[in-house]
């Protein structure tokens, strides 16, 4: 037990009235209280401060930029002090400010560099490097900041040069939190009005801590947008002295698992962060029908607090409909809403929800591909999925693609009646948060000897159905590929971007085409190539970064990818890398030498064949976008035929069919055809829910 008689999270006890827990504190209320303490005159106290990844991000740049802060990794009981120097007073940290994975601490500090003497590259891992940025860039180069990519366009590392600021009028197209606070923090520390307008009220942390920290803000709705504005802003911050209180988002994991625990005592979640731009899952909860009884408390910083209370089922859930109006205010409960989905009776449509393909991962490709793998029916949309309810066992390996709240929805649904899932990522729920499986077992009620979700490995190999599809350029591997993975829910190896990756590489370093034999063992193990797998589909990276689809697709790498594939060294150096990618349920592997050298032993081995001039028609198809002509297409077929007289002659790995593979003439087959064909080759060899 804490200062105050505050518990961190974990169970507090098990009582007459049930399962008495708490959860972490919100980390975007943490996040905000950093970096508003940071830019106050005075010290700022922050209780019962979580103690996640993120947070932690944020407090190590903030104190790179010289703010003093005591105790951000200490006990979770004891609060985080802030020796804040006042709003125009960070100092020029001495390297870029690594933000890791936090999304909201990149684009807050963003904001609020813009408003200081300071010339500062914000960078992140892997994930944050994959996130939009310009939404936040644009506004604040309006404002009179200097605001340039360093790398990429449009992503991180993005470099933030600030100084005298002017306010605006910034109109968003999509509610967002994030880019609201970022021009609300550069209006606070230049001194200038602004208005942000949004289409929908999203959350509004910033600010109600804004007002308890005694700034004026006006907010309402005005010309049929939200706005808020910093009508008159101060020339000092004041201190901020505050509790953060329980992350309703981590709440709502463990709401979710009492809903699927029929038989289990009541559970009560303790001081649970109510802000109603953050509850919309709880009305979406009552029509599934979960009864959820909010006990209201007190308020933190402007934040109402209170418990939450989850009663015995007395009947099934419900699918339900979610649409573009609800989704603003449970935009990080999507996750555990599908998996609760997974078990309702009927169908539940979720859309509006585009804004998730660019969190930590692309949370709808995420969830659809998971879903299926685990057996339960699912159809993806642009802006979001429509999930088939089951009471069917679910088993199967849930891939996290380092997104928290993935791996934390799968575990819940893990931790119910007959599912027996795996989760290969466990560790990554410590970004928000800490201690989640020990909790998640501590609270489960033992039913009829089901174990516990497998968060630390599998107990036994499961099985992984490999499809093998070979065949020459434009027979059609790589759509008929894309589409059965996608059907299937299995991952999608397409050995031809790796290797034209690698040759992209070659020719950035400035390798000659004629000298590309030459190319050492050491040159390749340099280029440190990896199969990236967070946005859903395979990607390559090089030395730690994506190659771009357009570099892949370049006229000078399609010239010299043929070339560079048949060196017997580059085919050996791939070779543990492809065979690394046949993870369970199944791989649908497409290339030259996937049946014959890669995968000998798949389950199923396919040959995809067409005429030459419907081969080169596709081609130019693919291309050009429109339908070739005659010559265009001859020409085509000419070089095809070169490309497969090399494929076909090379003295390692030569493109022929492989023992036991079936051929397929695709030249009078459209996609789908083709990708029926081959899943019914497959069905064999798939378990009873496909």
């Amino acid at each position: 037990m804490g200062v105050g008689g505050r518990l961190s999270a974990g169970v507090e006890r098990r009582s007459g009235e049930g399962l008495v827990i708490r959860v972490p504190g919100d980390k975007s209320i943490a996040q905000r209280a950093l970096i508003l303490g940071a830019l106050a005159e005075g010290e700022s106290r922050i209780g019962a401060a979580p103690r996640g990844a993120d947070p932690l991000s944020t407090a190590g740049a903030l104190a790179a930029l010289g703010v003093e802060i005591l105790g951000p990794d200490g006990p979770a009981s004891e609060p985080v002090r802030i020796a804040g120097p006042g709003l125009r007073a960070w100092r020029q940290p001495a390297a870029p400010l690594d933000l890791r994975n936090s999304g909201t601490g990149a684009r807050l500090l963003a904001g609020a560099l813009a408003a200081q003497p300071l010339s500062v590259v914000l960078t992140g891992d892997d994930s944050l490097s994959r996130r939009p940025m310009e939404r936040i860039a644009a506004p604040l180069r309006r404002m009179g900041a200097g605001v340039e990519y360093v790398g990429r366009p449009g992503v991180l590392p993005m470099r933030v040069t600030g100084g005298p600021l002017t306010g605006i009028r910034h109109g968003g197209e999509v509610a967002s939190a994030q880019v609201k606070s970022a021009v609300l923090l550069a209006a606070l520390g230049a001194g200038v009005p602004v208005e942000v307008r949004e289409p929908r009220r999203s959350r509004d942390h910033s600010e109600r801590m804004l007002e308890a920290m005694g700034v004026e803000v006006a907010e309402g709705w005005r010309d049929g947008a939200w706005s808020v504005r910093l009508p008159n802003p101060p020339a000092s911050l004041a201190p901020l002295d505050m509790e953060v209180p329980g992350d309703f988002s981590s709440a709502a994991f463990l709401l979710a698992w009492a809903a699927l625990s029929p038989g289990r005592a009541p559970l009560t979640i303790r001081a649970v962060g109510l802000n109603p731009t953050r509850t919309g899952l709880l009305p979406v909860l009552a029509r599934m029908g979960i009864g959820v009884e909010v006990l209201p408390g007190r308020l933190a910083a402007g934040e109402p607090v209170g418990d939450l209370r989850v009663g015995a089922r007395t009947g099934p859930v419900r699918a339900v409909d979610v649409g573009e109006e609800e989704i603003p205010g449970m935009i990080d409960e999507v996750p555990i809403l599908a998996v609760l989905a997974a078990r309702a009776r009927g169908v539940t449509r979720i859309t509006g929800a585009r804004e998730l393909r660019v969190k930590e991962s692309d949370r709808l490709a995420a969830l659809a591909l998971n879903l299926r793998r685990i057996g339960v029916g699912v159809e993806e949309y642009p802006d979001g999925l429509a999930i088939e309810g089951t009471e069917r066992p679910l088993a199967g390996t849930v891939e996290c693609f380092h997104d928290h709240r993935i791996a934390m929805a799968f575990g819940v649904l893990g931790a119910t009646r007959d599912c027996d899932l795996e989760v290969d990522d466990p560790a990554v729920a410590d970004v928000s948060f800490p201690g989640f499986w020990k909790l998640l077992e501590r609270v489960r009620v033992p039913v009829a000897g089901k174990p516990a979700v497998r968060a630390e490995g599998p107990r036994s190999a499961p099985r992984c159905v490999v499809l093998a599809i070979d065949g020459s350029a434009g027979a059609g591997k790589s759509t008929t590929a894309a589409a059965a993975a996608s059907r299937l829910g299995f991952r999608h190896l397409d050995s031809g971007a790796i290797y034209r990756a690698v040759t992209w590489a070659l020719l950035e370093s400035e390798r000659r085409i004629d000298e590309m034999d030459q190319v050492t063992r050491e040159e390749l193990e340099a280029l440190e190539v990896a199969l990236d797998w967070s946005a859903g589909v395979m990607g390559v990276r090089i030395r730690g970064i994506r190659v771009p689809e357009r570099a892949l697709r370049a006229d000078r790498v399609t010239a010299s990818v043929s070339r560079v594939s048949a060196i017997p060294l580059v085919r050996a150096q791939l070779l543990d890398l492809q065979r690394a990618a046949a993870r369970p349920p199944g791989l649908v592997a497409e290339g030259r030498d996937m049946a014959t050298v890669v995968f000998p032993d798949a389950h199923v081995k396919v040959y995809l064949d067409a005429d030459v001039r419907e081969r080169a028609r596709r081609r130019i198809l693919q291309r050009i976008g429109t339908d070739p002509g005659n010559a265009e297409i001859e020409a085509e077929a000419a070089r095809l035929k070169g490309r497969d007289l090399l494929d076909s002659t090379r003295e390692v790995a030569p493109l022929t069919r492989a023992d036991g593979a079936t051929i397929v003439d695709t030249t009078h087959l459209d996609p789908v055809a083709q990708t029926e064909a081959v899943i019914d080759l497959a069905l064999p060899f798939l378990p009873p829910k496909h």
